[in-house]
């Protein structure tokens, strides 16, 4: 055999062992192939129906110029909104604050009035844009009825929040909510599995550290980075984007913990489930990341189908998220904070008496 086809043999043999042991490496398998189709599954379910999601809108008191949309633009109006009725003005812009709904409209004289969020800054200068078309569609059709009229109708957007808030405000709470949901379970995840890996989870078993004092050591460490973390972000976002808190912000700090024990636990699952470090921090990432997407520490998920969203509401980040939005940006009281509070511990505590379960001392 020549020198060539040897050296052709070689490769082909030595291709098929290496393909073959990627094969037998379930972890490998996993995270090259089955963990980016979970993304795309989660993005073609986020974006698959937002051509065809509607808009919240709540129509308080009488508003003319809906009544006066001329044929066809009626259908259009209908197709792109869902519209709720109100006759409390102050109730409607609390539901627009909260996110329970999109936009509010009023009519003040021949003015239409789109009270919005900038919570959701994509959608509601989308929202403004459709509304003022709106307008605009109605006096053209006016116009042509009666030429030489002038322009009935006007628009003009106004925000429910305070106008010193900017978008930085809204940005910090999903960012520093998923580096906190990162750094928690990641952190977790490795400590347990390196110290089981190394026999040092034995070598502390057997002196005279009680268990409990190495848990406490972990958890006040994990908490301590947490707090150091929105350290950071805060007085980063302060100094550098004009960052400015509102309500009652304090209660994050409360929120922030529940959620790092919530997401400790999340790494001890992954702890004491792989077999590895490695396996330990990318099960991890198996849990974390996916859920970021998912509880709009990126981005607003108001455009996802109705079945994603509910999906959302299950997941820990959601509420963590939504907790510090609340208290950092909406103006809520603290008491916005305690449902959420409760559900993230829970959570922890139901996810660590399983993964107490799982767990052996050895990896063999």
């Amino acid at each position: 055999m020549s020198a060539r086809g040897s050296g052709r043999s070689a490769f082909v043999a030595l291709s098929l062992a290496i393909f073959k042991g990627f094969l037998r490496d379930k972890g490998a398998v996993f995270f090259s192939l089955v963990f980016p189709l979970m993304f795309l599954v989660l993005f073609g379910g986020v974006f698959s129906d937002q051509d065809q999601s509607k808009v919240d809108l709540i129509q308080v008191g009488e508003v003319r110029l809906v009544d006066d949309l001329p044929d066809g633009v009626d259908d259009a109006f209908a197709q792109t909104f869902d519209v709720t009725t109100s006759d409390d003005l102050d109730d409607a812009l609390e539901q627009v604050r909260k996110g329970d709904a999109d936009v509010a409209i009023e009519q003040r004289g021949d003015e239409l009035v789109a009270h919005y969020t900038q919570t959701e800054q994509v959608k509601a200068a989308i929202t403004q844009g459709t509304l003022s078309a709106f307008v605009d569609a109605t006096n053209v059709a006016q116009l042509a009825a009666e030429s030489g009229r002038e322009p009935t109708y006007s628009f003009k957007a106004e925000r429910v929040e305070d106008e010193s808030l900017t978008a930085i405000q809204f940005v910090t709470p999903g960012l520093l909510g998923w580096a906190v949901a990162m750094s928690a379970a990641f952190g977790a995840a490795a400590t347990l599995q390196g110290w089981r890996q190394s026999k040092l989870l034995r070598r502390l078993q057997l002196s005279p550290v009680r268990t409990s004092t190495m848990v406490a050591a972990r958890i006040a460490v994990t908490v301590a980075v947490a707090l150091i973390q929105m350290t950071i972000f805060l007085g980063l976002g302060a100094a550098a984007f004009g960052l400015t808190l509102t309500g009652s912000w304090w209660m994050a700090v409360p929120v922030l913990v529940v959620g790092t024990l919530c997401f400790m636990s999340i790494g001890l699952l992954a702890g004491a489930i792989a077999k590895t470090t490695e396996g330990a921090v990318n099960m991890a990432n198996f849990f974390v990341l996916p859920m970021a997407f998912l509880s709009g520490s990126f981005f607003p998920l108001d455009t996802a189908p109705g079945w994603l969203r509910a999906v959302s509401n299950l997941l820990p980040l959601k509420h963590l998220n939504q907790a510090m939005l609340d208290v950092m940006v909406r103006g809520e009281g603290p008491a916005s904070a305690l449902v959420p509070i409760a559900i993230l511990g829970g959570f922890a505590v139901v996810v660590t008496l399983v993964a107490a379960r799982l767990f052996r001392w050895d990896t063999t």
